[in-house]
């Protein structure tokens, strides 16, 4: 086969299952140690995977009293991880809502110069109301209004990057010449939400452009990804479900004049893996009962915006609780969708929903063997549901390793995933163009 997965390592810090941080077999006294994220990574590129992969938040969400939920800073975090590694890809997630445009892109720009090429952008508009008392604002920006600004903001960052030409830098000794300033240029962009006036202060990324990510699934979410984002982040539990949102964030691109194949659709699946299914079952059960019911409570209550301390753990769950799932409108809403669907199909205890949304919180869990992992994944690439898969284990780093060990060889066997890095950047990981610079181009035409 010519066409090949993506796969990307998700790391959160003890793994992605709520009660993995309990697990003897997780390191949670280390997730504040950039040498265990070294070393993750470096299990990652031992499996010549795209990416590796940090989501983010200006604010500490969760029950941090039954959670590991604090995290360090990831484009930090990344860099430090780049002094470690060769190849694998960087993507950390920032948000356009608290930051302005030029730090981040120095940030973006100055890890992909660091890394050779390798960094990503997970482009969030940040959807936690507890945000904004952090940054001395009384109320979180609505829904619309952080899209439209996270569209300025987008044009005004890749402008940045692009404000250097690619051979603006002479470096002629002789003659002291430096650069051509002729082709250093001020943006000059002023919008409703965002100005910025340049020029940057380095150089054109090594990527032209860091890699363009983003994860909304919403209305508002998937025009955005249509014209930005070349790779987007998605959960989904069912293939059919998976194969509406990959055929329309295809459609969205090309309606755009972009092409099809270079925008990534990656699906978040998170893999118990063991000999044999009823070992994979079993290794679930005993993450699950390490759950604490409180904290399952909680994150529902954050998605539904019901108070539910008072539901019986073994009753059902309240159909209600989900009535107002409606129409994707934001990042929220689209996820309580996933759970309303869990909720209408399988009409689950509450303890049996807290279960199931502690494994990836709505993400897709499976549970088999290295067979049966790739066996899904195979049949999510091959039918229109994936360009890949952000791989989630519910455990660090044990969960990855497995994977590294027995899940990819085989799909290398049924020729669906690389035995080598063929290039050095994420944009060659994953197949992408390294972007035009807009100044020259206009330079070009305007000469004829």
């Amino acid at each position: 086969m010519t066409r090949q997965l993506s796969l990307n390592a998700f790391i959160y810090p003890a793994g992605h299952h709520e009660a993995a941080w309990r697990h003897p077999a997780t390191a949670a006294e280390r997730i504040y140690d950039a040498s265990y994220y070294q070393e993750i990574a470096r299990t990652a590129e031992a499996g010549t995977l795209d990416a590796v992969f940090f989501a983010d938040g200006p604010a500490l969400q969760g029950d941090v009293a039954h959670n590991a939920v604090g995290r360090l800073e990831p484009i930090t975090l990344l860099t430090a991880i780049a002094a470690a590694t060769e190849r694998i890809g960087l993507i950390a997630t920032a948000s356009t809502t608290y930051y302005e445009p030029y730090n981040l892109a120095r940030l973006f720009g100055s890890l992909d110069h660091i890394s050779g090429g390798r960094a990503g952008w997970n482009i969030v508009t940040t959807g936690t109301d507890a945000a904004a008392a952090n940054f001395g604002l009384d109320a979180h920006p609505p829904h619309a209004e952080r899209y439209a600004r996270a569209a300025e903001f987008v044009d005004a960052v890749t402008a940045l990057w692009d404000s250097w030409e690619d051979d603006a830098v002479v470096l002629d000794r002789a003659a002291g010449v430096y650069a051509d300033r002729s082709k250093i240029h001020e943006i000059g962009h002023t919008g409703r939400y965002v100005r910025v006036k340049g020029p940057f202060n380095q150089p054109r990324p090594p990527q032209g452009h860091p890699v363009l990510v983003q994860a909304g699934a919403s209305n508002d979410g998937r025009a955005f990804a249509g014209r930005y984002a070349e790779a987007i982040f998605t959960a989904h539990q069912r293939l059919a479900d998976a194969q509406v949102f990959y055929a329309d964030i295809k459609q969205r691109a090309a309606q755009l004049g972009r092409r099809p194949d270079h925008v990534k659709v990656l699906p978040g699946i998170s893999p118990f893996i063991a000999g044999t299914e009823a070992a994979a079952h079993a290794l679930e059960r005993e993450f699950n009962e390490l759950t604490v019911p409180e904290y399952g409570l909680r994150q529902l209550e954050r998605m539904t915006g019901a108070t539910l301390g008072h539901l019986d753990l073994d009753g059902p769950v309240p159909a209600e609780l989900f009535a107002d799932a409606g129409d994707v409108t934001d990042n929220r809403r689209s996820r309580l969708q996933v759970v309303a669907g869990i909720v209408e199909r399988e009409r689950p205890t509450v303890r049996r929903l807290l279960h199931r949304l502690a494994g990836a919180r709505g993400h897709r869990v499976f549970a088999g063997t290295p067979e049966q992992v790739a066996d899904t994944i195979e049949e999510w690439f091959t039918s229109g549901a994936a360009g890949g898969f952000n791989v989630m284990p519910p455990h660090y780093p044990g969960g990855l390793e497995v994977f590294v060990e027995t899940v990819v060889p085989i799909l290398r066997e049924r020729g669906l995933f690389r035995s080598e890095y063929t290039g050095r950047t994420l944009r060659d990981h994953f197949g992408l163009p390294r972007p035009g610079n807009r100044f020259a181009e206009q330079a070009a035409a305007a000469a004829g």
